[in-house]
């Protein structure tokens, strides 16, 4: 991490301090790794702009199935203040994948630019990390 405070690189290494978890370089593949070798994708939202988090701009079977082999956490932030964690298995994140994958094929195989994610389905299904 080159610059803390680019690119949300302070709330990110805010997320890692909190879980544990070690960045994984580069931005292709998924955000960050456990002691024991499990990936993560992360994702965080501000609620002071918006009450769902964003995914990916190019959503598409390939990026699906990448995101159906990791738990994903989720850091609620007000402005820069940190307020919740938590963490989604596959299993939570299930209807989404085969919603978008609906989606995709009835589009004409078209890539869906970013669906978001809830924040009140991340509450209720997630289990709460901080």
């Amino acid at each position: 991490m080159n610059d803390i405070f680019q690119d949300n690189g302070g709330k990110l290494l805010q997320v890692l301090l909190h879980t544990g978890l070690k960045i994984l370089p580069g931005r292709e593949g998924n955000d960050a790794v456990d002691d024991a070798g499990n990936e993560y994708e992360l994702k965080s939202v501000n609620i002071r702009l918006t009450k769902s988090f964003s995914t990916h701009h190019h959503m598409n079977p390939t990026i699906i199935k990448k995101y159906r082999k990791v738990d994903w956490i989720f850091a609620v932030y007000e402005g820069i203040e940190l307020l919740e964690i938590y963490k989604l298995k596959p299993a939570h994140l299930e209807p989404y994948y085969v919603a978008w994958e609906k989606k995709w094929s009835a589009d004409g195989d078209k890539d869906i630019n970013n669906p978001k994610i809830p924040l009140k389905y991340v509450r209720l299904h997630g289990i709460r990390l901080l």
